[in-house]
């Protein structure tokens, strides 16, 4: 059974100009103990989904329908008192460069201890002592840099330092929005092999967000792929990275770089991306799809469902 479901979720921003539609009936599952990764290009409402979640919505962003289920309650008809008791205790978020966002004049393990206290006031110091310390033994940081200030971490430290804030409730549910953003390679992959193990070691489900579709295939067990606002292919990583059967996923695969290979390219048609305050009514992608023909552009495109757990937007899987 799944820790969150995620059903039929559309969103809007209102603007100047009218009604933005940033995500469209968008349907996903995330199990206990597992993990997806949702990837896609800027703006495709891969960030607006995590803070839907967590109902940390701008103030100009609306959920037009859908359920969010989190152990089978609708998370949108929670009070505010409620998710306030639910955020960072039951689901928690590493947000878009949030290793950035550390406190400058704070030690971080009085961060981290300040956020275990907030939640839970009651706790004894010396027990919160204890906790932070093994969270810093969980990332990877050396006890001995407890005392330090953000500055005097690098990169990679920092991320871990968010990391075990993340973790420091114990919480069933993480969303990471681009957990890896501006570390280099080295650092990434250091960074994703921990945060796997973890993940694995305390059964803990996440939603990794990345625009990096190798990213998501090195600590996921699910991936959904998103473009324009719709979740376009969704499914097991083994079933969405081996047989990918929608054409913007098997662009997304194919532009990796490989020696002595070229990726394909996308057709430039100056439209790269749709117009999502009046979405055409057909494939979103159709524009720039290679494979596009006259109904694409025009009808509705229904999910395709073509394995166990493996679901296309895709007129031309039916």
């Amino acid at each position: 059974m799944g820790l969150l479901a995620v059903e039929g979720l559309s969103i809007g921003y209102h603007t100047e100009k009218g009604l933005l539609h940033a995500v469209e009936d968008v349907s996903f599952t995330v199990k206990r103990g597992r993990s997806l990764g949702l990837v896609g290009e800027s703006g495709c409402g891969k960030t607006t989904l995590g803070l839907a979640i967590l109902r940390l919505l701008p103030e100009n962003g609306t959920i037009l329908k859908g359920r969010i289920l989190f152990d089978g309650a609708d998370l949108l008809e929670k009070s505010d008192e409620a998710m306030r008791r639910i955020r960072w205790k039951e689901i928690s978020m590493i947000f878009q460069a949030a290793m950035n966002a550390l406190n400058p004049v704070h030690r971080v393990k009085d961060q981290i201890a300040e956020a275990i206290l907030t939640h839970e006031p009651e706790t004894p110091r010396e027990t919160v002592r204890s906790r932070v310390e093994a969270l810093f033994d969980q990332v990877g940081i050396p006890r001995s840099r407890m005392g330090d200030f953000p500055h005097q971490y690098s990169g990679g430290m920092k991320q871990r330092a968010v990391i075990a804030m993340a973790l420091a409730l114990r919480p069933r549910l993480i969303i990471a929005d681009e957990p890896t953003t501006a570390l280099d390679v080295i650092v990434q992959d250091q960074i994703l092999r921990q945060t796997r193990r973890i993940q694995e070691a305390f059964d803990i489900s996440m939603i990794v967000i990345s625009h990096d579709i190798a990213v998501v295939a090195e600590v996921c067990h699910d991936i959904g792929v998103l473009y324009a606002g719709q979740l376009v292919e969704y499914g097991d990583r083994e079933s969405v990275l081996q047989s990918p059967m929608h054409p913007y996923s098997r662009m997304l695969l194919g532009a990796f770089l490989t020696v002595g290979g070229k990726p394909p390219r996308v057709p430039d048609n100056g439209n790269d991306s749709p117009d999502l305050m009046d979405p055409a009514p057909g494939c979103r992608f159709h524009d720039r799809c290679p494979m596009a023909e006259d109904p694409c552009r025009q009808t509705p495109v229904a999910s395709v469902t073509v394995g166990r757990t493996h679901r296309v937007l895709c007129r031309r899987v039916a």
